[in-house]
């Protein structure tokens, strides 16, 4: 059955809850009781037969069903419905015990796999949740709080201070600043004025706004997010599906060997016992547990290993494409940088550095502006007393203003210097200068002159450098996309030895951006923190969310999340998804010899049920010891 159509609901219970993983390990644990009792003498063989009874079923009702189903529906066999006659098969000889095992372990990785495509595909749909569940519609000059799903293009609601966006709109009346860092990627908030877009999700954070909706709720940016991740994931899982490309056209020739040898001898009169009974092993011979567990145990062990370190990875495919990343993209900010604005140069032009601080500390002290706390930030770390003032004024999407003694202060954009007639001319230079390093420029002054300048920046996180750095000596190839502006961008990029930047993305750039990236150079890494990234990090080859600090969005489009700040372990991921890979092929390469030894063997009759099951279950073995040895310790070379 297609991947799409055996994953409709999300989950959001724990893994053991899982009712497919759940009933697997439960008749693994089943099996295993009645085997141990009964080799120990403590129980019959006929005793022993109850558990494999009920574990059988138990295990591999949900595969066995869907191979049925395909067979009947698609007219396709695939592994699932080998597994099953090889189940039969194994019961047809009295070995049980080997059914069993089969059951189990089929059973618990299929689960394994469905459980973690059902709680991204349920977290996804959470993203939803970002925006209100409420409007308050304006209705012939009165408000009416109606449910968000409601909204129409040409409704008219009112944002007030604090409240999230609900739809996709365009400012009407009203002015203010708005957070949409995680809906855009930029960095500092964005003043609105009428005529402006605003969109859903994002956090009104001063003043209100009046706003016309110009996408209904389904259709909104958020909506138009989850139907980019979602188009994305179906292209997941490439390599992983080989194994099933493989067993459509292996599992049906296997099957109609079997049957040849059932039937052929009966109508030539041949003793029917021995042919039949050399069906069945050709069935537990070429029963593939070996090849279908050859990539799921290194993966399982990798997924361990990996969340020892703090490395949350969502599913086996996703580890194995680590190893084949060639160039990995980077959003900005919240990823390469912490987010938030740092005062990076005090410039006076006139008077101490001291005063202007004091003075720029003192007129914002009382704004929530992100900018503003950062100048007073500033101030504070040097120990710098704000001056104190009266009569605070936010000059919404400007700047603000307070009384000093008897004079008004204002401390924003030059624009408001230039309206105010403020000189400037002399100090352009300067603004231009800061402006071309990717800094936020903020004048102190007053009506008549402009005393100095602060610039701002985002901090880039520590030792990021170092972590380029090390990637280059592995010879990935590492790229900046965010939807902040050019210069801002460029400025990181720089200071960080980055060698391609793309700016101005929206999260479909950033998905185009992406595409295009896989087509020049290969498998791509994106790493991102925010709901613009979920796009992208769901398009790439592969996808790393910072999970502590990133949107639930983007941790759960990712198909891997950090759990700490720490971009390090980036190089780490993808040096053990390096080992999981060539482990993995190891297994799979084993698996297919061996499978080309004891199908021959088996249509020959010179392996025994017996010799059959032995090689069966030592093959599974080998495969899983060496699965496991991606759980040894990685030893990183320092250069």
């Amino acid at each position: 059955m297609p991947q799409e159509e055996r994953h409709q609901d999300g989950f959001e219970g724990q893994w053991w809850e899982y009712p497919i993983l759940r009933n697997a390990l439960m008749a693994g644990v089943l099996a295993g009781v009645g085997f141990v009792l009964a080799h120990a003498g403590f129980i019959s063989e006929q005793v022993e037969l109850v558990f494999y009874a009920v574990a059988i079923p138990l295990g591999g009702y949900h595969w066995a069903r869907e191979a049925l189903e395909e067979l009947l529906v698609e007219h396709e066999i695939g592994i699932d419905f080998l597994m099953l006659a090889a189940t039969i098969g194994s019961g047809f000889l009295g070995l049980w015990d080997e059914a069993a095992f089969l059951v189990f372990l089929y059973g618990a990785a299929e689960g394994l796999e469905e459980y973690t495509y059902a709680r991204t595909r349920s977290a996804i749909r959470a993203l939803l949740d970002l925006a209100p569940k409420e409007a308050h519609l304006l209705q012939e000059g009165k408000e009416v709080t109606i449910v968000a799903e409601e909204l129409r293009p040409g409704d008219r609601f009112l944002v007030r201070p604090g409240e999230s966006i609900p739809t996709d709109g365009t400012v009407k009346s009203g002015t203010s600043s708005l957070d949409e860092s995680a809906v855009t990627g930029e960095s500092i908030p964005v003043d609105k004025g009428p005529g402006m877009p605003v969109f859903a999700g994002t956090l009104n954070l001063q003043g209100a706004l009046e706003v016309e909706a110009t996408a209904a709720f389904q259709d909104n940016t958020l909506s138009k997010i989850i139907h980019l991740v979602e188009e994305a994931h179906e292209r997941k899982g490439k390599s992983q599906q080989w194994i099933e490309r493989f067993g459509r056209r292996y599992s049906p020739v296997v099957l109609s060997a079997s049957l040849l040898f059932l039937i052929v001898p009966w109508l030539l009169g041949l003793p029917y016992g021995e042919w039949a009974v050399r069906a069945v092993v050709l069935l537990v011979a070429a029963a593939p547990c070996a090849l279908v567990m050859s990539m799921p145990v290194a993966m399982a062990a990798g997924i361990g290993s990996a969340g020892r370190q703090g490395i949350l990875i969502k599913g086996g495919a996703h580890l194995e494409h680590l190893g084949s990343i060639q160039t990995i993209a980077f959003d900005k900010t919240g990823t390469l940088t912490r987010g938030v604005p740092m005062v990076t140069d005090v410039i006076p032009f006139t008077g101490p550095m001291e005063e202007l601080l004091a003075l720029a500390a003192g007129v914002e002290y009382a704004s929530a502006h992100p900018l503003a706390r950062a100048i007073v930030d500033r101030a504070r770390s040097q120990g710098v007393v704000p001056v104190e003032v009266r009569d605070f004024e936010s000059l919404t999407g400007t700047g603000a203003k307070a009384l000093v003694g008897q004079t008004d202060w204002y401390v924003g954009k030059a624009d408001l210097f230039n309206k105010l007639g403020a000189r400037l001319e002399q100090n352009e230079e300067t603004v231009k200068q800061f402006q071309t390093q990717g800094k936020t420029v903020v004048l102190v002054g007053t009506g008549d002159e402009v005393r100095g300048l602060l610039a701002l920046q985002d901090r880039i996180r520590p030792g990021m450098k170092d972590v380029i750095h090390e990637l280059h000596a592995m010879g990935i190839r590492v790229v900046m996309l965010t939807g902040d502006h050019t210069q801002a961008a460029e400025a990181v990029a720089r200071a960080l030895d980055i060698d391609d930047v793309r700016a101005n993305l929206s999260p479909k750039d950033k998905v185009g951006a992406v595409h295009e990236l896989e087509q020049r150079f290969g498998a791509v890494l994106m790493v991102g923190d925010g709901i613009n990234d979920a796009p992208a990090l769901a398009a790439a080859t592969c996808g790393i969310a910072m999970g502590a600090i990133g949107s639930d969005a983007a941790i759960e489009a990712a198909d891997i999340a950090l759990m700490s700040e720490d971009l390090g372990k980036v190089a780490h991921a993808l040096r053990l998804g390096r080992r999981v890979r060539r482990i993995s092929r190891q297994n799979i390469v084993f698996s297919l010899i061996l499978l080309s030894i004891l199908i021959p063997s088996a249509l020959l009759g010179v392996l025994s049920v017996a010799a059959a099951v032995f090689i069966h279950e030592i093959s599974e073995l080998l495969a899983v010891a060496n699965g496991l040895r991606v759980r040894r310790p990685l030893h990183v070379s320092t250069s």
